[in-house]
């Protein structure tokens, strides 16, 4: 959270500078540099372990005079919905009840978690826009992709689930991702009142990285290539850097 405040700060200082250059006359090079949410639903292989899944991520790019978009995006992965049944049955005492080590009944939260990073490149077309910088936005590109299930016990110590064994359940999957964006980059003619929103789509072709999975020992671990297919919106925030505008000036 600390690099979203940093890239909100950043915009409040540069918001003079954003304000003193009048956009709606010509196409501007400007660095961009944004962050925003997404949300998405699942498909393909990834379906099978979870449900829906929300982004909070970051861009840093450029945009040339041309209209050109060339940048980079980081986003976070997160959610509540695992559809792994009987992930934990094994841990499971007569009582149907895990414990900890005091033998109190634990409390355990099992979450999907990634990241991903992405190199991409598009174009904004100036369609219904108010001025060259805005309109039609479409991107791709491709990066890397990581997922996992978290699984948390909060300041509970359960022995079967500590140090190195909740790597046997947690299905830690990597590899190439491909990600599309259709929608709509507004730049104000003046202020940092600057947005973007449409469709996105992402594709990764992963691999598990665990040998084994403690909840099923006696079936071996797929080393096929994955799909794991991601669908869904995003709505951000930018801040355009440029130039501050030249004042003209006259001499008798």
């Amino acid at each position: 959270m600390k690099y979203l405040f940093l890239v909100f700060f950043c915009g409040l200082f540069f918001c003079q500078l954003t304000a003193q250059r009048n956009v709606k006359d010509s196409a501007i090079a400007t660095p961009w540099v944004g962050v925003h949410y997404g949300g998405n639903s699942t498909s393909a292989d990834l379906a099978d372990r979870y449900g829906y899944l929300n982004h909070i991520g970051i861009i840093a790019g450029y945009k040339t005079a041309s209209n050109w978009y060339f940048g980079l995006e980081s986003n976070f992965m997160f959610g509540n919905q695992v559809r792994i049944p009987g992930l934990l049955d094994n841990l499971i005492d007569s009582y149907g009840n895990v414990t900890d080590i005091n033998g109190d009944i634990a409390r355990i939260y099992v979450l999907p978690r990634g990241i991903n990073v992405n190199a991409s490149f598009g174009k904004v077309i100036p369609v219904l826009s108010p001025n060259r910088n805005s309109g039609i936005f479409i991107n791709g590109g491709l990066g890397y992709l990581i997922h996992h299930m978290r699984i948390e016990s909060n300041d509970q110590v359960i022995p079967v689930l500590e140090l190195n064994y909740r790597k046997g359940y947690d299905r830690l999957t990597a590899g190439v991702n491909f990600h599309q964006f259709i929608g709509y980059a507004f730049m104000a003619n003046g202020g940092f009142y600057n947005f973007y929103g449409g469709f996105y789509a992402q594709e990764g072709l992963t691999k598990n990285l665990r040998t084994i999975n403690f909840d099923e020992p006696s079936i071996p671990v797929s080393n096929k290539t994955r799909l794991d297919v991601q669908f869904g919106f995003r709505l951000g925030w930018m801040i355009p850097f440029y130039k501050r505008k030249p004042k003209d000036f006259y001499f008798n």
